[in-house]
């Protein structure tokens, strides 16, 4: 029988001791070849308001499609931004497995990558965390890096001072500008659905990272040239060169895939201001579906 698991299951499942490492291992792989994927398509339904992608991928042990839909439309609303459905299959017969939600796995598993990412990119005595965003990522981004490292101080911004506010009473951050969060932070993560870049490059200081995970669309940025000129890491070549315009409208040359680094096949810049942008693969969300899948299959759904 095929497994249906709704977003409350997967929750009890999904873990961050054992996501992180999977997506390194899923990356890894996928920069060495080993991962059949093309880039997502993504079908426009009403510019700036309603999209859906498309999100096959192929593994050794896993093959699957993630729909998802994105529509930047419902913030600020009790409906969020992107919501997803993800379908398992065996990758050696093509059998169906498991139709599972994809909201929480598009969740953790994007910060699950930049934790990643700053385990091998950010300075190992890193103490302050700076988020540019106050929702759904900014929260996952402080779970996933500190399940990793400790951080002394957290700040925050939002466009919206009450969101950040709110966040900042339920994390134990302080709300402030986004030029006071960054300047002498050193980790930055900006999740937002800029328009227009939020973080200038002259606030970044020599050695801290960036995980650039927001405004996703190839006429959309975060980050300003300046910062855009530092030590750039993708997730994926193609797909930055497609989807992001932090990288499109930069013109930034990309020194590395991730998962280059995380296959040893490019030396770690840790001396170096890194911009890690990930616009996020189906590699990541077919791993982690797979990972939900055999977790599932040792623990029994509740009476």
């Amino acid at each position: 029988m095929v497994m249906f698991l709704d977003e409350e299951r997967i929750a009890r499942l999904l873990s961050w001791e054992k996501l992180i490492p999977a997506m390194e291992r899923a990356l890894a792989e996928f920069s060495q070849g080993r991962v059949l994927q093309p880039v997502r398509q993504m079908l426009t339904i009403e510019e700036e308001k309603r999209y859906l992608g498309i999100m096959p991928a192929v593994a050794e042990t896993a093959m699957g499609l993630k729909l998802v839909s994105f529509y930047p439309g419902n913030a600020g609303t009790d409906v969020p931004t992107h919501m997803a459905m993800v379908l398992l299959f065996r990758a050696d017969t093509g059998e169906p497995l498991a139709v599972m939600d994809g909201r929480l796995i598009t969740e953790m598993r994007t910060a699950a990558v930049s934790a990643a990412a700053t385990q091998y990119l950010a300075a190992p005595e890193s103490r302050v965390l700076a988020l540019l965003g106050s929702g759904v990522q900014a929260q996952a981004h402080l779970e996933a890096l500190s399940h990793l490292h400790p951080y002394n101080e957290i700040r925050v911004w939002s466009r919206t001072p009450e969101h950040a506010a709110r966040f900042a009473a339920a994390h134990g951050a302080t709300a402030t500008s986004a030029e006071v969060a960054v300047r002498g932070a050193d980790v930055v993560v900006t999740a937002t659905n800029a328009l227009e870049p939020i973080l200038r490059g002259e606030w970044l200081k020599p050695g801290a990272h960036v995980n650039a995970v927001g405004s996703p669309l190839p006429n959309r940025r975060e980050l300003d040239d300046r910062a855009m000129r530092n030590t750039l890491v993708a997730d994926s070549r193609e797909a930055v060169l497609k989807e992001s315009g932090d990288v499109i409208l930069s013109g930034a040359p990309i020194y590395a895939e991730i998962g280059e680094i995380f296959a040893g096949l490019k030396p770690a810049p840790r001396d170096q201001t890194t911009i890690f942008k990930s616009v996020g693969l189906a590699i990541e969300d077919v791993a982690t579906a797979r990972l939900v899948y055999d977790a599932a299959l040792v623990m029994p759904p509740r009476a």
